[in-house]
């Protein structure tokens, strides 16, 4: 009987279990989870979850044979968070592997960074560009010519139309709606049935319809 090719998963709660339902055997092997939080638990009875980086320095050691794909399993607002622990297992030699559910489209003519994850029913359409660690959750539209920069997060329902861009690590909320040729700025949050309509300045929180700043 084959063994699926070793994977890791940093994150331990529901995202993961997400992602375990696109990342399975017979093609991978969830051999070990990893989290900050020292209170998580694995979400896969026999397979143990380690905790931190500390955790994860003393399970390479001890698994140095091995070189697993990675996927990190945080979502939300922290995207940055998620380069940074994407970057770490990149250079422990852990490949940053892509997760896209078969029922999402990806057009041929689009580019997906390293470490993508596309889930169920999720669309990217001609021409548009992920960079790397960028999630598009369940059902969430990324329409043509789209920019996402690395670690953005468009949540589940939401729908970003043609020709727009957003930087680094921002996050558009589920059934959020951001309007052709608009730019979200890095560490924005788009709120959850937003319509957004003009553009969206670094590290700024918008919410209503139209979308307009909160405090």
């Amino acid at each position: 009987m084959s063994v699926g090719r070793p994977l890791i998963i940093w994150g331990a709660r529901g995202h993961a279990k997400v992602l375990l339902d696109i990342l399975r055997p017979p093609e991978y092997e969830v051999v070990a989870f990893f989290d900050n939080d020292p209170a998580a638990v694995s979400p896969v009875g026999g397979v143990p979850v380690h905790h931190g980086v500390e955790g994860f320095e003393r399970w390479r050691i001890e698994n140095s044979e091995l070189r697993p794909a990675a996927v990190v399993a945080i979502g939300g607002s922290r995207g940055t968070e998620r380069l940074v622990i994407a970057r770490m297992l990149e250079s422990a030699g852990c490949e940053q592997i892509h997760a896209v559910h078969t029922s999402a489209h990806v057009a041929d003519s689009a580019r997906l960074g390293t470490g993508c994850q596309v889930l169920v029913h999720a669309c990217i359409g001609a021409d548009a560009a992920l960079g790397d660690a960028c999630i598009v959750n369940t059902a969430a539209s990324i329409d043509h010519e789209c920019l996402l920069e690395d670690g953005v997060h468009v949540a589940p329902g939401a729908t970003v139309a043609g020709c727009v861009t957003i930087a680094r690590s921002a996050l558009v909320g589920a059934g959020a709606v951001i309007l052709p040729r608009i730019r979200i700025g890095s560490n924005a949050v788009v709120g959850a049935g937003a319509i957004v309509t003009k553009d969206v300045a670094d590290g700024a929180v918008v919410a209503g319809n139209p979308a307009r700043p909160r405090e």
